[in-house]
């Protein structure tokens, strides 16, 4: 809903972010909650046979559109800073929602075939009453295209970035005139937290504005790569163990040992975790983001506050919403300052 009504959120990485939190809410919704009874039940699958590659489907879709969308980001961004002026020229709303239409389409082709041949054949799913993909020749296929392809487009996309950015830094004491016209125009306009563009003012502007514009444009930059940085360690992280000992499932088969099946059950929900970590990393480094959200989460308390009679959670909205205003993360603070003490006022009595 933030990037939605904000205009500042209105960029191509927000509207990749805002697919990506819908693959990872889809994960959370109609993945886990399965996953979690098939746990409770010895990982037997206790629900009608035929959800079960139903299920599989739907698992490996959205964690596969998740992987997609972060490959997605890094070479947008790389592309983005690589050719800043074209790319802010270029990259329209529409084009945007052709590159996310894409991501998705590549994510439902890799996943369909698993719902065909469950129902052609319950042995391909099943595997002594535990809801499992048993075929081994998509599993080495199907990871080597959802997982470690996407993996060496994201290290080169991502080792290519740092040494443009790093390129910029170097080059600026020489190039500060020529780089102060070309960042503000296009490379802030395509960093991965906040894309602002204001090419016109810092051109325009005098000889100090346009050198502060530099320097802001290579802060942001700097930034992003730490966010970056850390995104992808994560990802390697939580999805790495699962796809490496997904592979070795597949290739050794009935010789595996038990602890691998042990192994996988776990790891699988790493990579559940990664799924609600994703768009948490990306929007906490986002000032203009959290001060989105704040504002609205304010009017949705602000609108309880006012219809709700229980005392308990008006009190607890009405603390949250101070140390939201305390913490500088909503805006118009003075107008909510006065709405809370109205607020107070009217609990007291």
């Amino acid at each position: 809903m933030a990037v939605s009504i904000e205009r500042k959120l209105h960029n191509a990485t927000n509207y990749f972010l805002c697919s990506l939190a819908v693959a990872d809410m889809l994960v959370g919704f109609l993945v886990m909650p399965a996953s979690l009874i098939s746990i409770l039940y010895n990982h037997t699958w206790p629900l009608p046979e035929l959800l079960c590659p139903l299920w599989i489907f739907l698992d490996v879709l959205f964690s596969t559109a998740s992987i997609m969308h972060l490959c997605a980001i890094s070479l947008d961004r790389y592309i983005g800073i690589c050719n800043p002026i074209k790319y802010s020229r270029s990259n329209s709303l529409h084009k945007t929602m052709i590159k996310i239409i894409s991501v998705w389409t590549v994510s439902v082709v890799l996943s369909l075939p698993i719902p065909v041949m469950g129902f052609q054949d319950k042995k391909k799913v099943f595997v002594n009453g535990t809801c499992t993909l048993n075929e081994p020749r998509f599993v080495l296929v199907g990871s080597s295209v959802a997982f470690f392809v996407p993996l060496v487009i994201m290290v080169v996309c991502y080792y290519l970035t740092l040494r443009v950015l790093q390129r910029h830094s170097t080059s600026f004491p020489q190039e500060s005139r020529r780089y102060s016209k070309h960042s503000s125009a296009g490379i802030s306009d395509t960093s991965l937290l906040n894309r602002k563009s204001s090419s016109s003012k810092s051109a325009q502007g005098p000889q100090g504005q346009s050198r502060r514009g530099t320097f802001q444009s290579l802060n942001n930059e700097r930034r992003a790569s730490k966010v970056l940085g850390i995104v992808f360690f994560l990802f390697l992280v939580m999805w790495c163990p699962f796809f490496i000992t997904n592979v070795l499932i597949a290739i050794c088969q009935d010789n595996c040992s038990e602890h691998l099946y042990n192994l996988i059950h776990f790891f699988v929900w790493v990579g559940y975790i990664s799924s609600g970590v994703n768009p948490l990393i990306y929007t906490l480094f986002n000032e203009t983001y959290r001060q989105a959200f704040a504002h609205y989460s304010y009017l949705f308390m602000d609108y309880i506050i006012r219809y709700s009679h229980d005392v308990d959670i008006n009190f607890f909205l009405i603390n949250m919403a101070c140390l939201m205003v305390s913490l500088k993360q909503v805006k118009k603070k003075k107008q909510f300052k006065s709405n809370l003490k109205s607020s107070q006022n009217t609990l007291l009595k």
